[in-house]
């Protein structure tokens, strides 16, 4: 049985890229330091990918002040065959939805492996 297929073995849909270029549809303002934590990958980890979309044109950085901000080109189209002709925008629309929540590191035992669910909205925390 291959690892991916082992019970209890924890995989997710989207790559660390996948992440990070969510995050920074939703955000382009971000810090390093914040997408990391969505992410659920080290600072090191998003500079790197961070160069990576760059590099293939999924994304533009601009400097402003001390700050990057960041472009989502949503003409990109996927990089896999299986999705070719497809740009990257209408996921990243339905993803990244102004009014979603970002999502936040749960708070379970510490020696599990962190999970990643949705922010509860204020409403929700009230009710």
């Amino acid at each position: 049985m291959a690892d991916e297929e082992k019970p209890g073995r924890a995989w997710t849909l989207l790559t660390g890229h996948g992440r990070v270029l969510v995050e920074i549809a939703r955000n382009p303002n971000a810090r390093l330091r914040d997408v990391a934590v969505v992410a659920g990958i080290t600072e090191r980890a998003v500079q790197a990918i961070i160069s990576d979309l760059e590099a293939a044109g999924y994304l533009t950085r601009k400097r402003e002040g001390r700050r990057n901000r960041y472009t989502v080109n949503t003409e990109s189209e996927f990089r896999h065959p299986a999705q070719e002709g497809h740009r990257v925008g209408p996921l990243l629309d339905l993803l990244a939805a102004e009014g979603d929540p970002p999502l936040q590191p749960s708070r379970a035992d510490e020696k599990e492996p962190r999970r990643w669910r949705p922010a509860r909205s204020a409403s929700a925390r009230e009710g």
